[in-house]
């Protein structure tokens, strides 16, 4: 067995044999679920108690339709008892209405001791909105208005289906969800860039303080060193990737279609194809993505390609700036080098996901310290098959140029001591024969 294979073999069981990555492999799926799900948790435990609003309606016309809910209470007031009203404990505000009204929809105010709530707000407008549309219909003299106006009205779901070049295979897709899966792949991989890529650096230095490197530098090349070390700690993240794509992959096969009816998926397929039904377009597709096997393995096999060359990529930077420092104080103020593409990325894909299509969103995945995070994004969107290949070489032929670059770098870096490198220090570094 080579000295790299021992190294890396001596890594990954080092650290896959410890608690923290089962805990990590189990808990991290379930931290992503909590976060998608704590927008809406927040808002389900934030709602505050019902508030009661007193209301002087000049136009007598508007207090008679309100209707109380959960957030506010109305209650009918008059002008001689506004002061007590305000003084109430009891009541939140008195919300005061003009006469005119339904000339000037603006004539309404809400006075309050206490700060109105924007669900408060909201639900006062809305309904005061509505009120005023429908007295004015009235107006109109019209028979069955409120009937008329149910069989106008006509939601559109556009049911948007992309083709390839040749106009031969169409794809139903739905660019809510292509969105919400970009969005969460990326922010997977962001995590993982950077844990991953700062625990090659922090390896590192903790082995140079201990100068375990310059014992292990007497058997073994600098160079098998970092690759050892670099392939070690990213075949844990694959693992981990691994995993996580096999639950996902038998939870489509096996966990999903016990789960929704026959009857559902049938029709979820056929709404997804053009036909009618009364599914929402958006669950139909919803469903057909999470059951479609043969799509999510492609999807995941693209991703984890995209996650090993990103890996690679920042994770040969980050080696380079621990082999250079002699403290995590030091790396700090040097990690910002491999940590700014990352975020660059990471912003440039919140872009990518309003217009995947766009110019800007084909350079930013070519840029090889961009692409992973850029392409991870575009993915889920059907991209043409070229723009992946093109941008996965342009990534890989800049994966072994950083591969030599930090080489270079470590082979010197792991013996010095003392001195804090600079950017030109590295590079000079990387310049000695």
């Amino acid at each position: 067995m080579s000295n790299t294979s021992l190294i890396i073999k001596r890594e990954y069981l080092e650290r896959v044999n410890k608690k923290s990555f089962i805990v990590t492999t189990i808990l991290v799926p379930i931290l992503m679920l909590g976060m998608m799900l704590l927008p809406t948790l927040i808002m389900l435990f934030a709602e505050g108690n019902q508030k009661t609003v007193a209301v002087i309606d000049s136009s007598q016309q508007i207090y008679p339709n309100l209707v109380s809910n959960d957030q506010v209470r109305f209650i009918e007031a008059n002008t001689d008892s506004l002061q007590s009203y305000l003084k109430s404990d009891s009541i939140f505000g008195v919300l005061l209405i003009d006469s005119n009204i339904f000339q000037n929809s603006n004539a309404v105010k809400l006075i309050s001791s206490n700060e109105a709530s924007a669900s408060v707000e909201s639900t006062i407008s809305s309904q005061m909105q509505k009120i005023i549309e429908t007295q004015k219909l009235k107006a109109y003299n019209i028979d069955n208005l409120d009937r008329i106006l149910a069989d106008v009205s006509s939601p559109v779901q556009l049911h948007s289906v992309r083709i390839d070049d040749d106009g031969s295979d169409e794809k139903s897709q739905s660019a809510e969800l292509s969105a919400m899966l970009g969005t969460v792949l990326n922010l997977i991989l962001y995590m993982f860039l950077l844990i991953y890529g700062q625990l090659v650096m922090s390896s590192i230095i903790e082995e140079k303080n201990n100068r375990v490197l310059e014992i292990m530098v007497s058997s073994v090349k600098p160079t098998q060193l970092m690759l050892g070390k670099i392939i070690g700690v990213g075949l844990i993240a694959l693992t981990q990737i691994l995993i996580w794509a096999a639950v996902i992959v038998c939870g489509a096969m096996f966990i999903l279609p016990t789960l929704i009816p026959e009857a559902t998926m049938q029709q979820a397929a056929e709404i997804s194809a053009g036909g009618t039904g009364d599914m929402d377009l958006t669950l139909a597709q919803l469903i057909n993505s999470a059951t479609n096997v043969a799509s999510i393995i492609q999807t995941m096999l693209l991703i984890i390609g995209f996650l090993i060359g990103g890996y690679f990529l920042f994770a040969t930077i980050f080696a380079a700036i621990g082999a250079g420092v002699d403290n995590q104080q030091d790396a700090s103020q040097l990690q910002i080098i491999g940590m700014l593409p990352i975020m660059v990325g990471l912003f440039a894909s919140l872009a990518v996901v309003a217009d995947p299509g766009s110019t800007f969103a084909l350079v930013m995945s070519l840029i090889p310290f961009t692409s992973p995070m850029v392409m991870v994004c575009r993915i889920p969107f059907g991209i043409p098959g070229w723009q992946i290949a093109l941008s996965f070489a342009l990534l890989f032929l800049t994966c072994l140029f950083m591969v030599w670059f930090a080489a270079k770098v470590y082979r010197v870096g792991i013996f010095m001591y003392g001195k804090k490198p600079t950017l030109r220090d590295l590079i000079r570094w990387a310049r000695y024969k």
